[in-house]
């Protein structure tokens, strides 16, 4: 079958993506999207002549697939991406002084390229630091696909690998809670390895960070519009889609008739999106759960801090971007967005409570904010920002394929092997178009499989 037609539910990066790749070999596509806008999770809004971004989204380099979307919908030139890693990090000391490490790779190889920026990470204790590449060796070979290691928390593999609570608080969890969105006690040592195997251990340049110079709903939202568009998918926003069906000839999704369904919604409502024939098969999904994402933005009337983006091991500031110039914001303040993964204790908070904490904490490691007034404050929170990667969770991800053999999934959830970042959203896409080409026979087209 040739020139198949194809319904896309859902229009979030995954959805966006397996919808271009579609087109690209030669489907007619219809994507259908509940809200009035694309991008799913990334998205912007305007608050007093600024846009805000619901959330603060960084790449790495490592991160092809999502590299290679940014460029399918022209939005390469609009992201800042390190030509090495180069991580600040903040500490307030007992007397109220700012500690401040560096995590900067050098032009050696990797394991080598960090050795250096790690014997002089002054957080730890020099014991700690000598003990580093305990854990850091064993993770650069391990199996991955070895079930006993999705069984345990990378917390007790990296203290088994001696690891002190100190290294896995100011060191190890540095990356894995913004990766994973759990911290390394909480989350399956399976996700862990990979952030670190795949980002720091196998390829120096693998961790270069990458972040938005636009606002997200411009970057991707705007941007995917027009890819979308000049492909020649037709995109149907506040869509009501309810279960997609199916029927002798193919599926159909609200009034769309087609030949296959991608399915790319949150793992929350994917059950109640897909044909009956497969929904049950979806139970297990469920148990991954949620973990939630919280952000605190805080406009000073002055200028608080040099750093572009920077991280501290106060848990209410783990990272920190400076959105001044993207958001549009004039005058000579300066606009910080701090980001809080892991934040399921912060839902309920009050919304003054969080900006309190979170000014309080600034103040801590940037002197300049403690002589600095806060001018506007405000929360935006995601309650199901990303499934929950605890142990026991590569076996609850489904891969694309259905008990439906017309009927795809797609989304970070699925079984990508990465965690629930825009590089997991963007592969899952990909590898639900592919399957959905097989599925009509379209087997000369495939999108290309990404490393």
């Amino acid at each position: 079958m040739s020139g198949a037609r194809v319904v896309v539910v859902g229009g979030g990066l995954a959805g966006i993506g397996a919808a271009l790749d579609l087109a690209d070999a030669g489907c007619d596509v219809v994507l259908l999207e509940r809200r009035r806008r694309l991008g799913g999770l990334t998205w912007s809004y305007e608050r007093d002549g600024r846009s805000i971004d619901n959330g603060q989204h960084v790449f790495l380099r490592c991160c092809s697939a999502y590299t290679g979307f940014l460029d399918r919908i022209g939005s390469a030139g609009d992201v800042e991406l390190q030509p090495r890693l180069d991580l600040t990090v903040l500490a307030a000391g007992p007397g109220g002084e700012v500690r401040r490490a560096r995590l900067r790779r050098d032009g050696l190889p990797a394991p080598a390229h960090l050795a250096r920026a790690l014997l002089a990470y002054g957080h730890l204790r020099l014991l700690d630091r000598a003990r580093i590449g305990l854990a850091a060796l064993p993770l650069r070979s391990v199996d991955l696909d070895d079930p006993a290691l999705d069984d345990e928390t990378f917390g007790s593999w990296l203290r088994r690998h001696g690891q002190s609570t100190a290294a896995v608080a100011a060191l190890w969890d540095l990356i894995t809670v913004p990766t994973v969105n759990l911290p390394a006690d909480a989350c399956s040592a399976a996700m862990g390895a990979k952030v670190f195997q795949t980002g720091l251990l196998r390829d120096a340049a693998a961790a270069d960070v990458g972040w938005a110079r636009i606002p997200l709903g411009e970057l991707h939202g705007e941007r995917a519009a027009a890819a979308l568009a000049k492909a020649g998918v037709e995109v149907r926003l506040g869509a009501r889609i309810g279960r997609v069906e199916e029927t002798t000839a193919g599926v159909t999704a609200g009034d769309v008739d087609a030949d296959v369904a991608v399915v790319a919604v949150p793992s929350t409502e994917a059950r109640a999106v897909l044909p009956a024939a497969a929904a049950d098969a979806l139970v297990p999904v469920e148990g991954l759960s949620t973990s939630a994402v919280v952000d605190v933005h805080l406009t000073f009337d002055r200028r608080v801090s040099e750093l572009g983006l920077f991280a501290t091991l106060d848990p209410m500031a783990q990272w920190v971007f400076d959105r001044t110039a993207s958001s549009g914001a004039g005058g000579p303040g300066q606009y910080l967005a701090v980001s809080l993964s892991a934040a399921d204790e912060h839902l309920g908070t009050p919304n003054d409570d969080l900006v309190a904490a979170v000014t309080a904490a600034l103040r801590r490691v940037l002197p300049a904010a403690r002589l600095a007034t806060v001018t506007d404050a405000f929360v935006t929170k995601e309650r199901t920002a990303t499934f929950r990667a605890g142990p026991g969770s590569r076996r609850l991800r489904p891969g694309p394929a259905t008990a439906s053999p017309r009927t795809f999934l797609a989304g970070a959830y699925t079984d990508t092997g990465w965690p629930a970042t825009m590089e997991g959203a963007v592969r899952s896409g990909r590898r639900a178009a592919r399957a959905a080409l097989v599925a009509t026979g379209t087997t000369r087209s495939l999108p290309q499989e990404v490393a």
